[in-house]
């Protein structure tokens, strides 16, 4: 399918390097694509970013039937922009999908629809140091109707927000409350796909965490509330003695590109990388005895997140003296580094995009 440009006439002021925040300013196009069913997915198209029109009966106002990734543009030093694993992104957006009963989209089409409007939008793509373009794509239904069951009309959004360094004063470790009263996914539910509802289920705890002066929540199964499974909005890695352990992706797990990413990373380096059950439990008694060396969680935004105390049932437990281990340091440069064209990449992952 041809994807249609409207160029804005009214492009906005692009906000200085240093007030550069995350998801605060957006660029000026948006990429929209529609869904019917007598039409399939059609008119993909860029446009001025904008205010969608919605009824007040769209249907995921009030089933909550949506989806998104999350995603980055980076500019190099030698003038170009290239993306990190956008396939893998759109891999799992059609995986989220399938379990939202939304219809599958066009991998490669929203691919090219993505470097087209990056290089509509190319100036928006942030030069200064460890800055990057945020890029958001969401599916939503937007059928007109009240009644639970599966939409018949959806829509295809992409925006894209410039964002800073997410560490401002350097990769500083994080205190982590382990959450024992609320949880945020089970096995058969959604853990597994990106969804809003995930996210929504997860904003009382945080709020509580943060009130209690911690900065994420450590999330446990819901169903023993004993396993340990994500941190915050990441996925969760441990260094307990000479291994590094991952909890095993259940269904209830989301499975993270930096996820991946790490994993591959730290086999090719030849180090011992795991993925099982891990119970709050052992955990607490490995910092307790000196084994647990190192903590972190992963995601796009933040990349590597090093955790530095560790919260549970009111009592502190600091974790490599509340310093980033040399593990957490080593895997931020190396996928800093391949993301922002630093060093080769040697995994496939990096995606080109235009010239700056």
């Amino acid at each position: 399918m041809k994807i249609k440009i409207t160029a804005t006439t009214q492009p906005k002021k692009k906000p200085e390097n240093e007030d550069l925040a995350f998801g605060k300013n957006f660029t000026d196009h948006m990429f929209l694509m529609d869904y019917t069913t007598d039409k399939g997915w059609h008119d993909p198209r860029i446009v001025p970013y904008g205010p969608i029109m919605m009824d007040p009966a769209s249907t995921c106002f009030h089933y909550a039937q949506e989806i998104f990734e999350g995603m980055k543009a980076y500019g190099t030093a030698d003038g170009k922009i290239q993306l990190f694993r956008p396939k893998a992104n759109f891999a799992r957006l059609n995986d989220s999908c399938a379990r939202l009963v939304i219809p599958q989209v066009d991998e490669a089409l929203l691919l090219a629809g993505l470097k087209e409007l990056i290089t509509i939008d190319k100036g928006w793509v942030p030069t200064v140091k460890d800055a990057s373009l945020y890029i958001r794509p969401f599916i939503y239904a937007s059928q007109v109707m009240l009644g639970v069951h599966p939409a018949t009309n959806y829509t295809c959004c992409i925006i894209m927000s410039p964002s800073g360094a997410y560490y401002k004063g350097g990769l500083n470790p994080v205190k982590i409350q382990v959450e024992t009263n609320y949880v945020r996914a089970v096995k058969g539910g959604m853990g597994m796909v990106k969804t809003g509802g995930n996210y929504a289920a997860s904003l009382l705890a945080q709020q509580q965490a943060e009130l209690a002066g911690c900065s994420q929540v450590l999330w446990l199964d819901g169903i023993h509330r004993e396993y340990i499974e994500e941190v915050g909005a990441m996925n969760v890695f441990f260094k307990i003695g000479e291994e590094i352990i991952t909890p095993a992706l259940s269904g209830s797990i989301l499975p993270g590109i930096t996820r991946c990413s790490v994993i591959q990373i730290l086999s090719t380096w030849g180090l011992p990388i795991v993925e099982r059950q891990i119970s709050i439990n052992e955990l607490i008694e490995a910092a307790k005895s000196g084994e647990l060396k190192e903590a972190w969680g992963t995601g796009t935004a933040a990349v590597i997140s090093p955790m530095g105390v560790l919260r549970y049932l009111g009592e502190d437990i600091t974790i490599n003296q509340n310093q980033i281990g040399a593990t957490c340091q080593r895997l931020y440069d190396a996928l800093t580094d391949i993301q922002w064209g630093r060093t080769a990449d040697t995994f496939g992952w990096i995606e080109p995009c235009c010239e700056l």
